[in-house]
């Protein structure tokens, strides 16, 4: 059936979501990013809505789950960016990500992936240079020059 549906046209777009987490440090704003459980490569912590949670509360069980995070996010979308996620059967998903901001006010010493993901601190012009997407570099470059107008 999948491969049916890739031959005739592909799969159709799926919704996820990621929080953003930021943080002032020395007047400087930090993103927190996680690294993929695959390729080891840094990422927003991200992930697929449950039922009927709001897209903002899915964020933020996200990064919860995946970073041990905390804090205030956003009902309001930093943006959103694109990108194809290879399922274990070798079938890729095209996904769009609604991003938004966690302004991170606790980090938990421990969380359900901690033993399969690190989390770090990056400067925004940083994170915006290590992550695949060049969308999400863009995203996090604009939100670090200006959080508080994005966020708010």
């Amino acid at each position: 059936m999948e491969r049916a549906r890739q031959f005739f046209g592909g799969m159709p777009c799926r919704v996820q979501v990621a929080a953003l987490p930021w943080r002032l440090s020395g007047g400087e704003v930090e993103i927190l990013l996680v690294t993929s459980r695959g390729t080891g490569r840094w990422v927003l912590p991200k992930g697929w809505p449950e039922a009927s949670e709001k897209l903002c509360e899915a964020a933020a069980r996200e990064a919860a789950e995946e970073a041990g995070l905390s804090g205030g996010v956003s009902e309001r979308e930093a943006g959103t960016f694109y990108y194809d996620k290879v399922l274990n059967s070798g079938l890729e998903w095209h996904c769009e990500v609604h991003v938004f901001p966690l302004e991170v006010d606790a980090l938990a010493d421990r969380w359900p992936e901690m033993k399969k993901r690190k989390r770090r601190w990056f400067r925004a012009a940083d994170a915006a240079r290590l992550v695949a997407e060049p969308d999400l570099g863009e995203l996090i470059q604009r939100f670090g020059a200006n959080p508080r107008q994005i966020a708010a």
